[in-house]
């Protein structure tokens, strides 16, 4: 017998040692053959005891010591010898005892549910409570998919539901956002006479109200015979979700008792849709509020850009002893970093310390975006290196702020340490490059990112448009738009704008006439590139007509509208229309003029050759002209010979900008002119004084996907040889049609053959060469020019549109030019 008794022993503690990773089956298995491994060592009387499921011994656990191992139970070993024992001595049997058996288990984080589950199998008399914890455990393991199957066996077992099985199945459902089995389990309540129960009643608004059927949540609301706070508040937060401010307004001012948790609510909604005052009264009305109460008012503010607003009433919220949170002191950092204001955050920084939640990645990643946003990047560098817990909004935050501050080879050098990154650590480093006008880099790194297997977002994809409208990259802006499309993404109006300003600014109107036309929402900003856009590339009519449509379709033009209109006048000389639309931003629109307007009314009047009217509008504007106003002047005056206006102020810009190099370019090309080779050495030699350097022609044209650039006099190109030929050909065709080099546009004092040599080796004729040569017709040679063009280019590009039967599209520094069969869309006003 001691010999059974210890191989008893020795079989149970295997049993113990079973892997918290094996199932409770394979136990079970094992407690199973238990018996037949022992059988042999046992007289008939004892196996007979074995055979009725009497335990040998006498039972050494009860209902007090159960509760004793449970409260003492640390893991899931102890809990299995726990089970153990419970199985070996049949107090598993007892239905109390395995009903908190089972309730521990469901309670314990290191027990996976489907092991509570084996153990509701061991249990012989199940009753309502015991099925109700089952289910409660797959509801609050997130399996709520299992609590509803497993109210299908409750059912097979015949095994009654009540008042306390269906709020915990109908939040099943609305975990599941499954409104088809909500609306089951809601007929099931009422066929089993629940539907009175308040606490039942109220998981079906809940449900209703998650799943965003406000129809059916008011219905069970208005039809329920007992309404609580809960009621009341569980319709409310269904009105609330919806952002149904009418209905959740009404609902709240029928609650006979308005708790804290309800107000704070209304806060909160009425924060989100613009309704500040409301939500400060309703604040300044509640006799009770909390921490939350504060924050929500605080929120409201800062989501409608009351900055200052935030800021002070987190202020006096400090000062009345509120207790402050990690989510109210994140709120004022993003009202601190908007308004720049690093000496309050330093404060709130310091708080943060002082109650010990400085820890808290959030406020970490709050704190990095402050401390960049407002320049103080070696405080945010700081925090970064100090922090224990980097999660992916940190890094981004960093690399963020590093690009906002133009410390861009640091930004480069996070980004590339990066652990993993994520589309907006892309997008942050995408959109820094183009910003800092690096757009080459962004082209390239938007590539590795297509590589590297992540989907861009729209914000990527408006800096990648953006560069390629810079480096007059269309293949390339057009694959993007073809992605777009092929992907189905939304093009709201920040996108749809850049589109347009990308096909304008690459002389494609078209196309841009087929986004702008195709888009749901136009904003004024995407009105105004297009008008700009027209006007650019010589449609000056039809820009104004948009602008007609603009005001007809009840858009308001704003001062950028109006630059662009005004544009478009000087672009064809319409001086009475230019006129009449400066008199009417402040006549119809009531908008000051400033002096982007009275730098553009200037340039329309000095192009239209009324240089004397053009200075004194200059000399009676009421802010002060900047350099671009009398430069535009200065470039009139060259243009019209008029030299001793075009010296006076020639001189007098120098004087107030002597390190603009397109001053001193100008004056001396002036003086060139007249032959006046001394004054042009004067003008060389102060440039060489102030360390001045004249901003070399470069043009741009894009073959085959890839951008080439050429300088004035370039060399280095790889086909460089095949560009001198193509140049000799283009120079012998062009004498043919008659064309003469204009040598005035040479301010060298050297003879005309080296100066037509010269003119022959400007950046656009070396790019038009090169266009010639890598594409065919009908394709348009486009090119993109960083200067305006000068007389000879122009008229040798109409010549050569016309010799070789090209489209060639040049853009300057102030416009379009379309040339085509000899003739240029400008009309020859540019």
């Amino acid at each position: 017998m001691l010999f059974v008794q210890n191989h008893l022993k020795t079989c149970i503690f295997k049993t113990l040692l079973i892997s918290k990773t094996s199932s409770l089956s394979m136990s079970l298995v094992q407690l199973k053959h238990l018996s037949s491994a022992t059988r042999r060592f046992l007289n008939p009387t004892q196996k007979a005891s074995i055979l009725v499921n009497k335990p040998i011994y006498k039972a050494t656990i009860n209902l007090s010591v159960l509760e004793t191992h449970l409260q003492q139970c640390q893991n899931f070993k102890e809990f299995k010898q726990i089970l153990s024992q419970m199985i070996f001595t049949g107090f598993i049997k007892d239905t109390f005892a395995a009903s908190r058996l089972l309730k521990f288990s469901t309670d314990l984080p290191f027990i996976h549910v489907d092991y509570s589950f084996q153990i509701f199998n061991l249990i012989e008399n199940s009753n309502g409570f015991i099925c109700n914890t089952m289910m409660k455990a797959y509801v609050q393991r997130n399996c709520p998919q299992k609590a509803i199957s497993f109210y299908k066996f409750l059912l097979d077992r015949n095994l009654g539901p009540d008042n306390y099985t269906y709020p915990i199945l109908v939040q099943a459902c609305a975990i599941r956002l499954s409104q088809f089995d909500g609306k089951q389990m809601h007929n099931h309540v009422f066929k089993m006479g629940f539907d009175s129960d308040v606490y039942v009643q109220n998981t079906l608004i809940n449900m209703y109200a998650v799943c965003e059927n406000m129809a059916d949540a008011r219905k069970v609301f208005d039809e329920s015979p007992v309404l609580d706070s809960v009621s009341w508040n569980s319709i409310l937060a269904g009105y609330i979700q919806m952002a149904d401010v009418e209905e959740a307004k009404f609902i709240y001012y029928l609650m006979q008792e308005k708790n804290t948790i309800a107000s704070n609510s209304m806060i909160v909604l009425f924060g989100k849709t613009g309704m500040v005052e409301e939500a400060h009264q309703l604040f300044n009305e509640m006799p009770e509020k909390d921490m939350v109460s504060w924050s929500a008012l605080i929120s409201c503010y800062e989501q409608n850009e009351m900055y200052e607003e935030a800021l002070d009433m987190f202020i006096e919220m400090n000062a009345n002893g509120i207790m402050v949170d990690e989510v109210v002191v994140v709120t004022v950092l993003s009202a601190c970093a908007h308004l720049s204001a690093v000496k309050v955050g330093k404060l709130i920084h310091s708080l943060v310390v002082k109650i010990g939640i400085e820890s808290y990645v959030n406020l970490q990643n709050a704190l990095i975006h402050m401390y960049s946003s407002s320049g103080e990047i070696i405080s945010a560098q700081n925090l970064f290196n100090a922090a224990c817990h980097l999660d992916q909004i940190t890094w981004n935050s960093m690399i963020s702020g590093y690009m906002k501050c133009g410390w861009i080879e640091n930004a480069k050098a996070l980004f590339e340490s990066m652990p993993k990154k994520d589309v907006v650590s892309w997008s942050v480093m995408i959109s820094g490059y183009a910003q800092h006008d690096r757009f080459s880099e962004t082209l390239a790194l938007f590539q590795e990112m297509q590589f590297s297997g992540i989907r861009p977002d729209e914000t990527t994809l408006v800096s990648v448009i953006s560069a390629c409208t810079h480096l007059a990259a269309l293949d390339l802006g057009k694959w993007v738009h073809a992605y777009i499309r092929k992907n189905v993404l939304k093009i709201n109006r920040i996108l749809g704008t850049t589109l347009v300003d990308m096909y304008m600014k690459c002389g494609c109107m078209e196309n841009a006439l087929e986004v702008f036309h195709e888009m749901a929402e136009k904003g004024t900003s995407t009105w105004n590139a297009l008008i700009l856009g027209l006007a650019m590339n010589g449609f000056v009519e039809k820009s104004l007509d948009i602008f007609s449509e603009m005001k007809a379709s009840g858009v308001v033009p704003n001062e950028i509208t109006f630059v662009a209109v005004l544009g478009a006048c000087r672009h064809m000389g319409l001086v009475d229309e230019g006129r009449e639309q400066f008199d009417s931003m402040t006549r119809e629109y009531k908008i000051e003029p400033n002096v982007k307007h009275y730098g553009c009314m200037v340039d329309l009047l000095g192009r239209a050759g009324m240089l004397k009217e053009a200075e004194e509008l200059i000399e009676s504007m009421p802010i002060a002209p900047d350099v671009a106003t009398w430069g535009a002047l200065l470039g009139a005056c060259k243009k019209y010979n008029n030299h001793d206006m075009g010296e006076r102020i020639g001189r007098r810009l120098i004087e107030l900008e002597p390190d603009h190099d397109g001053f001193h370019v100008l004056l001396s090309n002036l003086y060139a002119s007249r032959g006046n080779w001394d004054d042009v050495l004067q003008i060389r030699g102060m440039m060489m004084q102030h360390g001045v350097v004249k901003n070399p022609g470069c043009s741009m044209i894009e073959a085959n996907g890839v951008v080439h650039e050429f300088l004035a006099g370039d060399k280095a190109h790889p086909l460089i040889n095949e560009i001198e030929d193509q140049l000799d050909e283009i120079a012998k065709k062009l004498r043919m049609e008659g064309y003469t080099p204009d040598t005035n546009e040479v301010s060298l004092d050297i003879d005309e053959e080296e100066k037509e040599t010269a003119l022959f080796r400007h950046s656009e004729k070396l790019a038009v060469a090169f266009g010639l040569i890598t594409t065919s017709a009908p394709t348009p040679i486009r090119i993109m020019k960083n200067l305006r063009i000068c007389n000879d280019c122009h008229t040798a590009a109409k010549f050569i549109s016309k010799a070789f039967g090209r489209v060639i599209v040049i853009r300057d520094r102030h416009r379009f030019h379309h040339f085509k069969q000899g003739s240029c869309s400008c009309r020859d006003y540019w």
